[in-house]
């Protein structure tokens, strides 16, 4: 996926969750808007070094977005609207192999309960197969680990897939790793416990558990070859 172009920044400080101070390069200080609702645990250090997108779009109430950020020696994607947009790039490519061979792609589907997911793949003589995509920041011993706070939503997008997969339908957990410094994947229990348990008790009932690595540059960001998981 390509990324408008970048400027280059400081961080000065994030908070209220969406908003970030950043000084630019020429010195200017801007308020650019954080689209991440998690803790962004090890990304926020003051004067981390950052990379901005700018649009001026009629509307917009702040023309920066926060992109980009330099931790632990990696340049990571924190843009979770992003993410959604790099999987369906990856299933309709080729790179998640796993997911091939479907002709329709659906994005945001809504279940009888409300429930949205973000994908469903139809084709003919293949079951429907839903698929739940989750954005990956958390570095943590070397490991990618999910999630960075705790989700209440996220647990009710795994039970709803388990339900599906019981149901007959394939049902698909991507986790989508935005940066390429990790060894392997696995669920934070330290941080939430109980969606570190939703995790196994889907693998169990065959829910599929997908994680891939990412390229992040500053001109695009692309989905890899998979990151093995330890669920143990």
């Amino acid at each position: 996926m390509r990324l408008p172009p970048l400027e280059s920044g400081r961080l000065i400080r994030r908070y209220k969750r969406f908003l970030a101070d950043v000084r630019l390069e020429g010195g200017e200080t801007v308020t650019a808007h954080c689209a991440n609702s998690g803790s962004m645990m090890g990304l926020c250090a003051p004067d981390s070094e950052v990379r901005l997108s700018r649009a001026d779009a009629p509307g917009r109430k702040l023309a920066w977005t926060w992109e980009l950020v330099h931790a632990d020696g990696a340049w990571v994607g924190i843009h979770t609207g992003r993410t959604n947009a790099l999987a369906r790039e990856g299933i309709e490519d080729g790179t998640l192999a796993e997911l091939a061979g479907y002709a329709v792609l659906k994005p945001e589907v809504s279940l009888p309960d409300g429930t949205r997911l973000d994908f469903l793949l139809t084709g003919e003589g293949c079951p429907p197969c839903y698929v739940e995509v989750k954005s990956v920041t958390l570095r943590q011993e070397g490991e990618a680990r999910f999630p960075d706070a705790v989700t209440v939503r996220g647990l009710k997008h795994v039970e709803r897939l388990i339900d599906l997969r019981r149901a007959g339908c394939r049902a698909v957990l991507l986790f989508i790793v935005q940066r390429g410094d990790c060894a392997l994947f696995r669920p934070a229990d330290g941080i939430d416990p109980a969606y570190g348990a939703g995790l196994r008790r889907a693998a169990a009932a065959g829910v599929e558990i997908l994680a891939r690595r990412c390229r992040v540059a500053m001109d695009e960001i692309r989905v890899e070859r998979p990151l093995p998981f330890d669920l143990a």
